[in-house]
């Protein structure tokens, strides 16, 4: 497996009323190439902090970060705003699109970051949301006119419209019903499925269960890891295997 993030004693600190609360404490850990990683643990274990320090929009306190062998704990802002936009798609549990721009202007504003070629951008983005079942009788459509399931799908297009080495999801079914909920993960796992790098934090063992790969974040280290393999619907060993990891864990 080919390793596409490497953490090195990774730390984060806060001042909390003039306390320092230590959320990441020196995490070494690897994200690998094609793997659907999942990021669980209780609320406040530092999970989303995680999240965001591997995606470079939030700077670690001590140690380092290489993303494909650069190490992005060095970049500066700017720096760090390029590596994002070249490498990273994001979702997130609030879907933020703009809600005065069409469904299809919303993923083209996002491609238009690394292509100044509006034909092309505007073609990308037309095959993106069709790859995600967003049917072009909604592409005219404002954001507050769409579904919540389908906003987060859109979210999802946006997300991938610039080719992304990895996406980082962050409670992107926190805010939808189950239906809709299993729509967005079937997304994801379809574009896993053809070599999507993932990145997911969930507190939801339903959504946990698509990940071939599951860590278990207490109190800012890295607890436990369960490996599933690849996500079969209707596999209960899966389902018994990573909810007896949960419970070990003190889930």
């Amino acid at each position: 497996m080919n390793t596409l993030i490497k953490t090195n004693k990774l730390c984060k600190t806060f001042s909390n009323g003039g306390r320092m609360q230590h959320v990441l404490k020196n995490i070494d850990l690897e994200i690998y190439d094609g793997d659907f990683t999942i990021i669980m643990g209780a609320s406040g274990a530092g999970k989303s902090t995680l999240l965001y320090a591997l995606s470079g929009m939030d700077k670690p306190t001590l140690g380092e970060i290489k993303f494909s062998e650069k190490e992005i704990t060095k970049m500066n802002t700017d720096q760090l705003a390029s590596f994002r936009k070249e490498n990273c798609g994001f979702v997130f549990q609030q879907i933020y699109l703009i809600d005065s721009m069409s469904v299809l202007d919303n993923v083209m504003a996002a491609g238009l970051l690394t292509c100044k070629n509006k034909k092309e951008v505007s073609k990308k983005a037309k095959e993106i949301l069709k790859s995600v079942d967003i049917d072009e009788s909604l592409w005219d459509k404002f954001p507050t006119q769409i579904s919540g399931g389908e906003a987060q799908r859109v979210g999802i297009a946006r997300a991938l419209i610039n080719n992304p080495r990895l996406v980082f999801a962050d409670e992107p079914t926190g805010a939808l019903n189950s239906k809709t909920g299993k729509d967005v993960l079937d997304t994801l796992t379809s574009f896993n499925n053809d070599g999507q790098s993932i990145v997911m934090v969930t507190h939801d063992i339903t959504s946990a269960r698509r990940g071939n790969r599951v860590l278990y974040v207490k109190d800012g280290e890295i607890a436990g890891e369960c490996l599933l393999g690849k996500y079969s619907e209707n596999d209960d060993d899966r389902h018994r295997k990573l909810s007896d990891f949960l419970v070990s864990m003190g889930w």
